[in-house]
């Protein structure tokens, strides 16, 4: 039954990393969601510029969106679904804002953070109980990256090894 309600949200996800891709920006895409219905979204902003902006990330943009409909049902019922693993920022930030449980699709093999050991850093993340789900969908996820780092006109992460291990990968 998890496995299909995370499917189900993890869709909604890619429909956020697809217009993302459809707007020339990074396929990142971010659901906040309790066990019925979709809160807040989010997709990442600010990559196709000259200078990326790193600040506008998806999982971000959904938090801002979470605060800005005033959301005051239980937290320990949310879950943020994302279709790439969360960098540290974002990952510090979904456990700050209390978010108890973290679903992704596609691994960042240059910048995940839920890798990092919560127990060796200090109690405000020390002592956060998230759960981390890795892989759901991450077949469709990989395609819509495979996608953007074949496009010779894209610039954002061009060359790194991200780009890289995405475009092996089968």
């Amino acid at each position: 039954m998890i496995e299909t309600i995370d499917a189900g949200f993890m869709e909604k996800a890619l429909d956020q990393a697809r217009a993302a891709l459809g707007a020339g920006e990074f396929p990142v895409g971010c659901v906040i969601a309790d066990e019925v219905r979709v809160i807040a979204t989010g997709a990442k902003a600010g990559s196709s510029g000259a200078i990326p902006n790193e600040l506008d990330h998806a999982e971000i943009n959904a938090l801002r969106r979470l605060q800005e409909v005033g959301y005051e049902g239980d937290m320990n019922r949310l879950t943020i679904y994302s279709t790439m693993e969360p960098c540290l920022m974002c990952f510090g930030a979904i456990i700050l804002n209390n978010i108890p449980r973290l679903v992704f699709a596609y691994e960042d093999v240059m910048g995940g953070g839920t890798a990092c050991r919560l127990e060796s850093l200090p109690p405000l993340y020390s002592n956060s109980n998230i759960t981390v789900v890795a892989d759901v969908m991450r077949q469709e996820s990989l395609a819509l990256f495979q996608s953007f780092f074949s496009d010779s006109r894209q610039a954002y992460w061009k060359n790194s090894l991200l780009a890289q291990y995405t475009l092996s990968q089968e």
